[in-house]
């Protein structure tokens, strides 16, 4: 019984004009250009701040970072890991624990 609605299903499907879709004009793609504000902002605290300079940077501006609240160490150890494994961001497990340290010691919740 079910074979047979199936197969009626599809035969019904191939007999419906698709004329009427593809007469439809295509979407509309237009480019944009956007021209983003430069920054000359860097990470305070010299060589402390080298693994942030060489990971974080990828895709965040040192202002991006910078302008975080506060969080615990805790948070953000789940900040840097989400990165890692939700936003794929290349960074070495070596890194992970110099990137809090310095985070917290800039940004750090009391």
């Amino acid at each position: 019984m079910a074979y047979r609605t199936l197969a009626a299903a599809c035969v019904l499907a191939l007999a419906l004009p698709a004329a009427p879709y593809a007469a439809q004009p295509p979407f509309p793609l237009k480019s944009e250009t956007v021209t983003l504000p430069t920054s000359t902002r860097t990470f305070p605290g010299g060589s402390a701040a080298d693994p942030v300079s060489a990971n974080c940077v990828i895709c965040h501006s040192p202002g991006m970072v910078l302008n975080q609240p506060p969080l615990t160490q805790a948070a953000w150890e789940a900040e840097v890991r989400k990165m890692i494994n939700v936003y794929k961001a290349p960074i070495p497990d070596a890194a992970i624990a110099p990137i809090v340290a310095y985070l917290v010691q800039i940004k750090g919740a009391n």
